[in-house]
């Protein structure tokens, strides 16, 4: 399972998009392989995306072609519609975000670990039942 603030760096190099790369190169090389993402991801990239044309000089075009590789991706999808009343208690719970507590709630239904790059939600996260790992810490472990 990862977040926005790992998908990301798929497509804007930043600090770990190393790592990102080589997450999201077990789902070529591994078929079995599975990376979990609430709906709310892809919008989220956009959005990234988008202040990245707006601030930093990215071009519009760029941001499309990312979208393009972004969406055929083989990422296993879960409406938001389902994870937001677990989402809604989580963010009251640990004083987070609801898109990042989306995030959380679909881990905790799936049972897996969440991976993100945003450190301070690794550290906001503590005592629930699931992993949440910084990007720069996670080693490569199976992910079916």
């Amino acid at each position: 399972m990862v977040d926005a603030s790992v998908g990301i760096k798929l497509f804007v190099a930043e600090p770990l998009s190393d790592e990102a790369h080589a997450l999201f190169a077990q789902l070529s090389t591994d078929p079995q392989t599975q990376l979990h993402v609430p709906d709310l991801f892809y919008i989220e990239c956009a959005n990234i995306l988008w202040k990245y044309v707006q601030r930093l000089g990215y071009t519009l075009k760029a941001a499309r072609e990312d979208l393009t590789l972004l969406g055929a991706l083989s990422l296993r999808s879960t409406p938001t519609a389902w994870l937001m009343s677990g989402a809604l208690e989580i963010a009251a719970a640990h004083k987070i975000s609801a898109y990042d507590a989306c995030y959380v709630a679909l881990a905790r239904q799936l049972r897996l670990p969440l991976v993100t790059a945003d450190q301070k939600l690794t550290r906001t996260i503590t005592g629930l039942d699931i992993a949440v790992h910084w990007l720069k810490d996670y080693e490569l472990l199976s992910l079916h």
